[in-house]
């Protein structure tokens, strides 16, 4: 029978300073903050060992509470037990507690000495979740875990990716409002938030494997994020940036942008009532990108008019180069502030979700 770890996230107030965070557990960071990693993998210079992107902080503390032990946690705990799995169940206050859990994910020393996680694995992981961006707080730190270093690249590592195949998760959504409305990861894909559900998924479901993006800022990106601000009577404001997929310029910098898009998943796929993404696609290994331009046309009498021009480019990766000043951004509820060249790349098919 499995042994199944089910992890929760401590909350800010729970933990200062914990949690994947920097300062909370929803993914953000402090301005100590200096992880920087390149498109190769490797750490160029850390203050913390946080693992998130300079700047971030996360949108909404009190979003991410997690009140140990939630109703949820327990009603799972209780319905795997009654399966015969033997639980564990974790309060994660820091990255180090983090470590701590997926350590119990390793497979089997490997003669080149590197940390591969456990194809054949007895031990599955619950990330019971109160935001995506707690989610991608763990998947950062499985990234972290199993990513070789670009000299020790092993030879039976796919050649389209930087890191090996992720050990499958279940996620436990902790607040059922976001399968609502407002979709999070877990209700675009389908998957289940009743806490007997997620153990069946656990204990009898199949792997569903699921792109992720990597960045250049050293953190991931599993739905995507939303480039620009509004002022505070909620008007958009302009910005400009080169954005760059693949070889298609979606935009070199000189005129003036609403928003762009970056889309793994569906969840910034549209902007009010402006289709951003048209068909954004979690497994395709590709990311979908989308630019909002102001364009002024004249009518036949000679009268300006502005209308909103929607770009789109599909590709393996991304680029965002600022022309001036800080964008505003969101990358899985996360917000942060782009000062310099960001990229996001597809690790097609690094990670997956428990279905049934």
């Amino acid at each position: 029978m499995y042994d199944v770890v089910l992890l929760t996230l401590a909350s800010e107030r729970d933990a200062p300073g914990g949690c994947g965070s920097g300062g909370a557990c929803c993914g953000g960071a402090t301005e100590t903050e200096t992880a920087v990693k390149g498109a190769d993998g490797a750490a160029a210079g850390t203050a913390t060992d946080a693992g998130t992107d300079p700047g971030e902080t996360p949108a909404d503390a009190d979003r991410c509470a997690t009140d140990r032990p939630r109703v949820p946690v327990l009603a799972c705990a209780d319905a795997l037990t009654a399966r015969g799995a033997r639980v564990q169940t974790v309060t994660a206050r820091s990255d180090a507690e983090i470590d701590a859990v997926l350590a119990q994910l390793d497979g089997p020393a490997r003669p080149d000495g590197l940390t591969w996680p456990d194809s054949d694995g007895k031990t599955r992981l619950v990330v019971a979740t109160a935001s995506d961006a707690q989610l991608r707080a763990v998947l950062r730190r499985l990234v972290r875990r199993y990513a070789p270093p670009p000299s020790r690249r092993p030879a039976d590592l796919r050649g389209d990716r930087t890191l090996p195949d992720l050990p499958p998760v279940a996620v436990l959504p902790l607040d059922p409002a976001r399968g609502g409305t407002h979709r999070d990861l877990a209700a675009q894909l389908g998957l289940p938030r009743d806490p007997a559900a997620v153990a069946a998924a656990v204990l009898d479901g199949t792997p569903r494997r699921l792109d992720l993006l990597r960045n250049d800022g050293g953190s991931v990106t599993l739905d995507g994020a939303l480039l620009g601000a509004a002022d505070d009577a909620g008007r958009p404001l302009h910005w400009r940036a080169r954005v760059e997929v693949d070889d298609t310029i979606l935009t070199d910098g000189d005129e003036p942008l609403l928003a762009c898009a970056i889309g793994n998943a569906g969840g910034y796929a549209s902007l009010d009532d402006v289709t951003l993404l048209a068909a954004p696609d979690p497994a395709d290994g590709q990311v979908e990108v989308a630019v909002a331009v102001p364009v002024v046309v004249r009518s036949a009498f000679g009268r300006k008019r502005v209308r909103l021009e929607v770009r789109r480019a599909r590709g393996r990766a991304v680029s965002v180069l600022p022309r001036e000043g800080k964008v505003p951004y969101l990358d899985d509820g996360v917000e942060g502030e782009l000062t310099r060249k960001r990229s996001w790349w597809v690790e097609p098919g690094a990670w997956a979700v428990w279905v049934v």
